[in-house]
């Protein structure tokens, strides 16, 4: 069984590749129950938890198992710590266990700038980053392999981090301007595509500084008591998903509009899968607000680990 690591992963991808990867899996049938996370203090204020992501399709088997200890961040400790064990469907035997922060990084990035490719105007050449912690670059990275952006602006709380984000990325990707705004509205106003990648617990972005043609993508949020936007964002976009059964678990960008009244889960126009095998259409029109809502999924695990696997053997 190979055992591969971080840097090895981080060798073996490049974002091009592993979104036109995750196009095909994601088109193919798969099976991925529900995934299972576990309070590990249950009764007190403790997040502590425990996380099994189980997925298969024709070929592979996987699981991914992660913790997360947010605690960690008060002694500078990383609160996340997760592998992907990769099986052989037809037999079942253990292939590779891989290093699962890292390709949990690209693989949410593909998987943004995937989404990206069926929902946003297919000319979007600007982009709003809200966030900058360790998915922002690769953020970047991924929805500039898919759109002719030509300027990005990167918001976050701490300005500092946010402009050190922007110049390391001007010295990558020279022919991108890069900028930092301090105010989201006037950003968000002027932005073809908007991404999200926040760990706030209240709406950073709003439904009327969005302008149509927009494509919003909200990941950072997998609480169902937390949100990234308002409910007036969701109530005007046509709403799209990785998986239903996780994000109306874990999402509240969307359950909370719906416990207002405001939203429906059948209003959930498509999950990613139907995007991919062309039986539900993304964007069809210049002026919509789309929106996707991602919370992760095990079969993006697979994909990646399996891209990652047949790469080094």
């Amino acid at each position: 069984m190979k055992i591969i690591s971080a840097e090895q992963i981080n060798n073996a991808l490049n974002y091009p590749d592993l979104i036109d990867h995750l196009d095909q899996g994601f088109s193919r049938p798969f099976n991925m129950p529900k995934r299972q996370v576990f309070n590990i203090n249950p009764g007190t204020e403790n997040k502590d938890a425990f996380a099994v992501l189980p997925a298969w399709n024709e070929d592979y088997l996987a699981v991914k198992a992660f913790t997360y200890f947010p605690s960690n961040y008060r002694h500078n400790k990383s609160a996340l710590h997760s592998n992907i064990l990769l099986f052989n469907r037809s037999h079942g035997e253990p292939l590779a266990l891989l290093e699962g922060a890292s390709l949990t990084h690209w693989r949410t990035a593909a998987v943004s700038a995937l989404a990206s490719r069926y929902l946003s105007n297919p000319d979007a050449s600007r982009l709003l980053l809200l966030g900058t912690g360790n998915l922002a670059p690769h953020l970047i990275a991924a929805h500039l392999s898919v759109r002719p952006i030509d300027s990005v602006i990167i918001w976050g709380r701490n300005t500092d981090k946010a402009q050190a984000l922007a110049t390391g990325l001007s010295e990558k990707f020279r022919r991108v301007n890069f900028s930092v705004h301090l105010d989201v509205k006037p950003a968000a106003q002027d932005s073809d595509i908007i991404v999200a990648a926040t760990a706030s617990p209240a709406p950073v972005l709003y439904g009327n500084w969005v302008a149509p043609g927009t494509h919003v993508d909200l990941l950072g949020n997998h609480n169902a008591d937390q949100r990234e936007c308002d409910s007036e964002l969701i109530g005007k976009a046509q709403v799209f998903v990785d998986s239903k059964v996780n994000v109306l678990n874990e999402a509240g960008e969307l359950l909370i509009p719906i416990h207002e009244g405001v939203f429906s889960e059948q209003a959930i126009l498509a999950e990613l899968s139907q995007l991919c095998n062309k039986s539900i259409a993304g964007r069809q029109s210049l002026s919509p607000i789309t929106l996707f809502k991602s919370v992760g999924t095990a079969i993006s695990d697979l994909l990646a680990a399996q891209y990652v696997f047949e790469k080094l053997s």
